[in-house]
């Protein structure tokens, strides 16, 4: 991980404590995604994430016990093979993980500034907090 000494580190890790990470919380943008897949990632209305430089997140436990879901090559999700939490998603061609929020232990400085593919949105969720709203992704 490339962590700087002015860069606080972050922990996150899966509902079950078996895979555990550390990212710099150096995060360059933050989205609620309410994409069709991310919802049923999340079991949730939309996925808060994190995007990052891949090489600013590690696995630092449990690194062994990951299930990737998609291309190992490319886009892909990355759970916990235990408990089946959703830890990060590699995008963008392989430059860049998501991480999804929910599963920071420690309070990261960004947070989320827009909805995303809003479109696709859960029929039974209402937007209310007054951020932007795209039907696709935005230029970050």
């Amino acid at each position: 991980m490339t962590d700087s000494e002015t860069t606080r580190c972050l922990r996150g890790r899966c509902l079950c404590g078996a895979v555990e990470y550390a990212v710099a919380d150096a995060f360059e943008y933050a989205l609620n995604c309410h994409c069709s897949n991310c919802r049923r990632a999340t079991g949730s209305a939309f996925k808060a994430f994190a995007g990052i430089e891949r090489a600013s997140l590690e696995l630092v436990n449990g690194a062994d016990g990951v299930l990737i879901y998609g291309d190992e090559q490319g886009a892909h999700d990355v759970h916990c093979a235990t408990c089946g939490s959703l830890l990060h998603s590699v995008v963008r061609e392989g430059r860049y993980v998501h991480v999804t929020m929910g599963t920071l232990t420690d309070t990261p400085s960004i947070r989320p500034t827009a909805h995303i593919f809003v479109g696709s949105k859960a029929p039974w969720h209402e937007i209310t907090d007054g951020l932007p709203a795209y039907d696709e992704f935005p230029d970050v």
